[in-house]
């Protein structure tokens, strides 16, 4: 049976994929649902029990907070120690937990731990959270640097559908048990538990690739001074990164987290309406990350990205302006397609920042030095709601990305690497 492949008009012959990258965007799939069904209706579970915006935005923090740090830890170990696959089963266990966990308890102590084990609420787009770099390292070594802009806008794509219908899915909530509280919300960590699941039976069959041996002994005729001086030119793109990020991170946080949460607030709509509104977002980041493969192979990939996070810098500062809910759903899922669509030919970026031997770190750093500002934002942002500061919020995420899509323009715009073709 031939392995199947994506078709571009653009390309001569269609790209065929490795089995192995067909198990790995399965298993993104897989996760996804849950994670988008969580994102549009974690934090209205946690009002309809009754917490407030402050101790919502703090739980949201803390998640973000701990896989922050797990995710310093554990790229960087799998490549000095290998077995990417063990550690990914080792999270499909602990999600498969935290999702138990939260089905059958409404303590709040025993929620807090089951939203920092199982990332509730972020919207990893099917990544495997603190564990996602070790994901998107085992799939650079299965593709070579000219398909990869293409095949992880296509593997973001579907992330973004799976999480799609996991926010319509939130959605029915409101449809089917408008006024029954807070315990329908409750069965959407079954679609967490289930996706977890799934992963781990692909996970077991999945095999990983030999990678190869770099040391400074086998390094061939590569001198030692050539060595180093490439190892800091790979240093100095990462120190970058990690300046870019940290500035879209607090961006990021401002807003995501407790969109949701601040359409119930702003609009006093419930699931039924928020549900589509986030799977509209979602949508929309699937069809953006195709329109920014494309982008990317006829401009390259920073302009695409500039291009992109532009138009939806705008869409944001419009958002919190909007008279009308629909108005600014609408709004939010097109600035949605703008900045989540290129979430793949970001990372097809970052792979191509460094050698095979140090992709780990690479892709550790870039989720660490999102996720840690991205922390922040919750709390910010939930205090600003508790005292009914509805736009605030808006303004200083439009703030921290003007100087995040500045910066990226500024110490990119000559790396023709990660995946352009």
């Amino acid at each position: 049976m031939p392995n199947p492949t994506i078709h571009d008009p653009a390309i001569e012959a269609p790209i065929v994929l490795p089995a192995g990258v067909i198990r790995l965007m399965a298993i993104r799939a897989a996760r996804s649902v849950g994670q988008g069904a969580l994102v549009a209706a974690f934090a209205l579970y946690l009002h309809a029990l009754g917490w407030h915006a402050a101790g919502i935005g703090a739980t949201l923090s803390a998640a973000l907070l701990i896989g922050a740090v797990l995710t310093m830890a554990v790229g960087p170990l799998s490549d000095r120690i290998g077995g990417r696959r063990r550690f990914l089963l080792v999270y499909e266990v602990l999600q498969v937990g935290a999702a138990l966990l939260a089905i059958f308890s409404t303590h709040p102590a025993w929620l807090v731990l089951a939203a920092v084990v199982g990332g509730f609420g972020r919207g990893a787009n099917g990544s495997a959270g603190p564990f996602g770099p070790i994901e998107q390292a085992w799939l650079a070594l299965l593709l070579p640097a000219a398909q990869r802009g293409r095949v992880y806008s296509w593997n973001t794509a579907l992330g973004f559908s799976g999480m799609a219908l996991g926010a319509l899915a939130a959605g029915a909530i409101g449809w089917l048990a408008p006024h029954a509280g807070a315990a329908p919300y409750r069965w959407l960590f079954g679609l967490s538990l289930l996706g977890s699941l799934v992963s781990l039976v692909l996970l077991f069959g999945a095999r990983e690739p030999e990678r190869a041996q770099h040391t400074a002994a086998i390094a061939g005729s590569r001198a030692e001074h050539a060595e180093r001086s490439e190892q800091r030119a790979e240093n100095q793109r990462l120190l970058k990164l990690v300046l870019v990020n940290s500035l879209n991170g607090l961006g990021i946080g401002m807003i995501g987290p407790l969109i949701a949460y601040w359409f119930l607030l702003k609009f006093a709509h419930g699931p039924g309406s928020i549900g589509p509104a986030i799977a509209a977002s979602f949508a929309l980041g699937a069809l953006g990350s195709v329109l920014a493969g494309k982008l990317a192979r006829q401009h390259g990939l920073i302009r695409s990205v500039v291009w992109m996070r532009l138009a939806g810098l705008l869409l944001l500062l419009a958002i919190p302006f909007s008279p009308w809910f629909i108005l600014a759903a609408g709004f939010y899922a097109l600035r949605a397609g703008m900045n989540q669509g290129t979430a793949g030919v970001r990372q097809a970026l970052v792979a191509g920042l460094t050698r095979d031997h140090r992709r780990g770190l690479a892709s550790s750093l870039q989720n660490v030095s999102i996720q840690i500002p991205r922390a922040i934002g919750p709390l910010v942002a939930g205090l600003l709601l508790h005292a009914g500061m509805l736009t605030a919020p808006f303004v200083l995420a439009a703030i921290f990305q003007g100087a995040y899509l500045i910066l990226y323009a500024h110490f990119f715009r000559d790396f023709a690497g990660g995946g352009a073709d």
